[in-house]
């Protein structure tokens, strides 16, 4: 089963950092949809340059990758080449990562948790011109709009602030981070401090057991002494 496709075969690109979910998708698509013509690439900036060179029908991308995000690349994508469709499969659940990823212009969320057959439908969907979302990923967005407004939320964080804060959580120091996202380590430091600020969490030990209560990534083992430590 094909599903309606727009054209035969369709040409898909994946945007993931990780080799072995590249070589998985890869694999599923190939499989689960005759002739598909897929491409993997292992960053956004890639993604972009190859969009610049090759007629691309279906964008499938992970939502956290060093450099340029998923939510960053999904934005240009839908202003640059408006016609690409585009769908996120990512380890994320939360409210907050669903809720950005359509509003930057994704057509579909599925998480790397959800069967295979729940993708190959989503990339059949998408492809056909509709719109995809899981049943769990459905409930977080209605979930958001409820307390969205709340103070606290992280819906007041930016896109750059959240993955801060989620890379803060996986335990990166601001160094590392600040050469991830190409930034200076001062920036970095503003965004923490604004995002206690917004999230009114009096210290970065605070902010750390709030992202971890989010489930952003959390790094296995964190100690008392490393909240309180915060950075590092």
């Amino acid at each position: 089963m094909t599903g309606n496709l727009p054209r035969v075969p369709p040409r898909i690109l994946i945007v993931e950092d990780h080799e072995m979910c590249q070589r998985g998708l890869t694999l599923l698509i190939q499989g689960g949809i005759v002739g598909a013509e897929v491409t993997s690439v292992s960053s956004g900036f890639l993604a972009l340059e190859h969009l610049r060179l090759h007629a691309t029908d279906l964008v499938i991308s992970d939502l956290t990758m060093p450099g340029m995000n998923g939510l960053e690349l999904i934005r240009r994508i839908r202003l640059q080449w408006p016609a690409v469709r585009t769908l996120v499969v990512s380890m994320h659940t939360e409210e907050n990562y669903a809720v950005r990823a359509f509003k930057a212009g994704a057509h579909g969320y599925v998480t790397k948790q959800s069967p295979s057959d729940d993708l190959l439908l989503a990339i059949r969907k998408v492809l056909a011109g509709g719109m995809y979302i899981t049943g769990s990923v459905a409930e977080t967005l209605v979930n958001s709009i409820s307390v969205g407004g709340q103070p606290g939320h992280t819906s007041h964080l930016t896109d750059r602030e959240l993955e801060v804060l989620r890379r803060l959580v996986a335990g990166e120091r601001m160094t590392d981070i600040a050469k991830a996202l190409h930034l200076s380590i001062k920036t970095i430091s503003t965004h923490k401090s604004r995002m206690q600020e917004k999230l009114q969490l009096p210290s970065t030990s605070a902010l750390l057991q709030y992202g971890l209560s989010l489930g952003l990534h959390p790094k296995h083992g964190w100690t008392q002494q490393e909240l309180e430590m915060g950075s590092r």
